[in-house]
């Protein structure tokens, strides 16, 4: 890994207030991969981590839709055909490109509500075991639904809810110039004291109050 990428990676740890775990202080989402390649036993590892998320009435609302641009490049191809312009040119260029859909119903006549929340649960399982697998994800609203649906078929009662890059980081010197310094921004999250309530909504908790 070259010292650029190490210095990134440094530079991403998130600063916290209060003590977390450091995968959750290393994951963050690049748009500058490495050409190499993810191991297929890696690819399943982070999948097999998304099976075991948490879900309501473990109805299990997920499916994900992986091309990967090395040995299924024509799929991969109408993935990128899906992104929106200003994600194609770095989104292009990860080795694996994926889509998440959820299960829109409990059954024909009842609506899952909770489908697009475990989805993004799944999501959260799989990249944190990419993160502990030194992968990085970056998940992407910036794709058009209908042309997910067109273009692989995803039956009416699913719902494509975001698309995600996944692979090793890269050199953000590789990027764009104005996408490079959005790579290379400070990480920046709102206080607690900003959406942690108590009694009523706005009502800032003692808990978080320094």
């Amino acid at each position: 890994m070259s010292a650029n990428i190490l210095a990134l990676s440094d530079l991403k740890i998130a600063q916290t207030d209060y003590p977390i775990h450091e995968l959750l202080q290393k994951r963050w989402s690049p748009r500058a991969y490495a050409a190499q390649a993810v191991e297929p036993e890696k690819l399943r590892s982070v999948l097999e981590a998304a099976r075991w998320s948490a879900s309501g009435g473990n109805l299990q609302p997920w499916a994900f839709i992986i091309a990967t641009k090395q040995d299924q490049p024509d799929a991969f191809a109408r993935m990128v055909s899906c992104l929106m312009e200003g994600n194609v040119p770095w989104a292009s260029q990860a080795p694996v490109l994926g889509i998440a859909v959820a299960k829109l119903l409990r059954n024909p006549e009842h609506p899952n509500r909770h489908a697009f929340h475990d989805v993004g649960l799944a999501l959260q399982n799989l990249t944190l075991q990419a993160t502990a697998l030194d992968l990085y994800v970056h998940q992407m609203g910036g794709f058009s639904h209908a042309k997910a649906r067109e273009v692989f078929a995803i039956p009416e009662d699913h719902e494509a809810v975001t698309m995600f890059t996944l692979g090793y980081i890269g050199d953000a010197d590789s990027l764009p110039e104005t996408v490079r310094a959005r790579e290379l921004a400070t990480r920046v999250r709102r206080p607690l004291t900003e959406f942690v309530f108590t009694d009523q909504w706005g009502e800032t908790s003692p808990l978080v109050l320094k």
